[in-house]
């Protein structure tokens, strides 16, 4: 007996969702970006947080071009430790990774460098040229407080950021920032900024083809840091989150390209289903023998 062609077509469709469903997360390679710091952190990483590679990149005195971004990277993990002269032009790279399509993430201390952020003594604001347009939180004017911060866990929004977190301490090395207009804020610290208003932790926003996520503390605490006592709760978790969400493009379906074999296969075996249904179609149907 012969099957009908929409029974085919029915049946690869079944078996793409399968393996679709199947896949692993995606894997992403990640440049850490940083004037300092920038190896530690993904020798740290590389260890701690599953399921991707981090690369060091020092950006102290040269930009990379956005060639080599695109070549080498899917997600830009972006900080600083203290303030740089180079900052306009990484920032201005990194922007237009973003405005590619691929996910940046950044943490403490880029509000530092930030362009409102006021000047003191211990460092002036060089500004992240045009990533600034596109980024989720201004400073609150005065950025990182160098005091004690304590994540709001009853304020938590459920979202793939937020999973899993119970608890996130900072001594000193987080805060510092304001949410936006359209900001998407998933979680405030305890404690209010500068300004008397909510001092977001994690938070991301959309614009256009980009998507920018900021967890506002430190991600080179364990190598300036105590476990325990200079910060605690889920770090790794919470840097987890952002860089699996930043692989997913930030919620959105992966590209083709991006997909593993065992997608790919099935997708093959999808488009050979609706070319024998096509076939089917030109040709009289008959059943029986």
């Amino acid at each position: 007996m012969m099957i009908r062609s929409s029974r085919v077509a029915a049946l690869c469709g079944a078996v793409v969702l399968a393996a679709l469903v199947a896949l692993p997360a995606q894997a992403a390679r990640v440049g850490v970006l940083a004037n300092r710091f920038f190896f530690e952190v993904a020798a740290d990483f590389n260890a701690k947080v599953p399921g991707h590679t981090f690369t060091g990149v020092d950006v102290s005195a040269t930009a990379p071009t956005l060639s080599a971004l695109l070549s080498n990277y899917d997600v830009v993990l972006l900080f600083e430790d203290s303030t740089f002269v180079n900052s306009t032009a990484v920032g201005d790279v990194v922007a237009a990774f973003a405005n590619s399509g691929r996910a940046v993430v950044i943490g403490t201390f880029y509000d530092q460098d930030r362009s409102d952020t006021t000047p003191t003594v211990d460092f002036t604001p060089h500004g992240w040229g045009a990533l600034e347009a596109i980024d989720p939180n201004t400073s609150d004017g005065t950025g990182t407080p160098y005091a004690a911060r304590t994540l709001n866990v009853p304020g938590l929004v459920p979202h793939p950021l937020t999973a899993g977190l119970t608890a996130l301490t900072s001594a000193k090395y987080a805060g510092g920032n304001q949410a936006k207009a359209g900001t998407i804020v998933v979680a405030n610290w305890q404690e209010k900024n500068a300004r008397g208003l909510p001092d977001p932790a994690i938070a991301y926003r959309l614009t256009s083809l980009a998507c920018v996520i900021h967890v506002a503390i430190a991600p080179n605490y364990p190598a300036i840091g105590v476990a325990g006592v200079d910060f605690g709760g889920d770090f790794y978790r919470a840097w987890t989150n952002a860089a699996d969400f930043a692989a997913s493009g930030c919620g959105t379906v992966p590209h083709v390209p991006t997909l593993s074999e065992w997608g790919l296969a099935a997708l093959t075996l999808l488009m050979a289903g609706l070319a024998f249904a096509h076939r089917r179609r030109l040709r009289p149907y008959r059943s029986g023998r």
